[in-house]
């Protein structure tokens, strides 16, 4: 069983940075491809970005290519989302979550999830 926390989100101006961390409790973490994905007001959970099990391939939406990196630590069980030049439509819940067999950008094939960490973009 996997647990996660996210941490890290909070009220920027347009153009700042967050850092968002997704920590977990479980030992196999490093057996899981770790995905990010988000969800505005009235909007549905999108996909943000993905990492694999040992972090060396990564996938980016088309909408954070560039701003947006993920990483992971798996000695300290934690993945990152370091964003930058954040915009207004970036404001949403982010929700970290676990996949057990490959990267997807599916949400449905994913076994384990955070309980969100709210970031604001002010314009």
């Amino acid at each position: 069983q996997v647990q996660l926390l996210e941490s890290g989100g909070g009220l920027v101006q347009a153009g700042g940075s967050l850092r968002l961390s997704c920590a977990s409790s479980g030992r196999t973490f490093s057996n899981y491809a770790i995905g990010w994905f988000r969800q505005a007001t009235g909007k549905e959970r999108e996909f943000v970005a993905v990492i694999s099990r040992n972090g060396g391939a990564t996938t980016y939406a088309d909408s954070i290519k560039g701003r947006f990196t993920i990483s992971r630590d798996n000695a300290n069980i934690t993945v990152y989302l370091q964003m930058n030049s954040l915009k207004p439509e970036d404001t949403a819940v982010y929700y970290c979550a676990a996949n057990l067999n490959y990267m997807t950008r599916n949400s449905f094939q994913y076994e384990h999830w955070g309980q969100g960490t709210q970031v604001t973009v002010s314009s």
